[in-house]
């Protein structure tokens, strides 16, 4: 399935303290969809505070970007958190985030796994169950970001809660749709124009390469470009200017 318009979405906020990570200012210029550091993994009062508010200045949807409770390993190391535990700290992540895009004038939109809990819930019933519980909790029937085929996505369906597709442009893709892992050579791709040229097969014609070069189905509704890529500020202009080229629409999902 392609789309005639895509969301374009990035992690923001993933800072803690004096210390940042993202260019969160510039890249609120460019995507239409913010997946906001909830403190798990990164991110303080402060900082949500602030992208929420720079968020909601320039129209940009906030979502609240959800993690194991991992500021060391920046949520990327899996862990086994028992599922009641994971959905009360699922909720309270939410909770967390929508008092300051409440503040702003908005609210939280959607809610995105980060890490190593965004890979775990592709296969772990288990887990994809606390996070959608935990969703639940929180109070809103929010849609929740994530891979197509996931487990995450078919308990949160079971559950009646709307769920968007998602791809990455600077993530190399296995044969079965999946993302590489992180700690294998060649995971993240690098490269600016295979980035772009990624882009603009995703979002036109709903196919990427993967690694061993055979072609998948992707199916994304919304595009996630890293903010903790080098030169991610740039390469989101590069890649949004592209598909605007296109003749793709680039806006917030429905």
């Amino acid at each position: 399935m392609t789309w005639a318009s895509i969301d374009l979405n990035a992690d923001l906020g993933e800072g803690f303290g004096r210390w940042r990570l993202t260019d969160d200012e510039q890249l609120l210029s460019v995507v239409t969809s913010a997946n906001v550091a909830c403190g798990f993994h990164a991110g303080d009062a402060s900082t949500m505070r602030r992208v929420c508010a720079l968020a909601a200045e320039r129209g940009v949807r906030i979502g609240a970007q959800v993690s194991y409770r991992d500021l060391a390993g920046f949520g990327r190391r899996s862990m086994d958190v028992p599922a009641d535990e994971l959905a009360a700290e699922v909720a309270y992540q939410i909770g967390a985030l929508e008092v300051f895009a409440k503040a702003a004038g908005a609210r939280v939109a959607y809610v995105k796994p980060h890490g190593a809990l965004y890979n775990r819930v592709v296969r772990d019933e288990e887990q994809a169950q606390a996070v959608v519980d935990g969703v639940l909790l929180a109070g809103d029937r929010l849609p929740l970001l994530g891979l197509p085929g996931s487990q995450l996505h078919r308990i949160a369906g079971k559950a009646g809660l709307p769920v968007v597709t998602e791809a990455f442009a600077d993530r190399a893709y296995t044969a079965a749709g999946t993302l590489v892992p992180r700690r294998e050579q060649g995971a993240v791709i690098t490269d600016p124009a295979a980035v772009v040229d990624r882009s603009v097969s995703m979002a036109r014609f709903g196919v990427v390469t993967s690694q061993c070069g055979r072609s998948v189905a992707v199916r994304a509704r919304s595009l996630c470009l890293h903010g903790d890529t080098p030169g991610a500020v740039e390469l989101a202009r590069e890649v949004r200017a592209r598909l605007e080229g296109e003749g793709v629409r680039v806006e917030a999902f429905a």
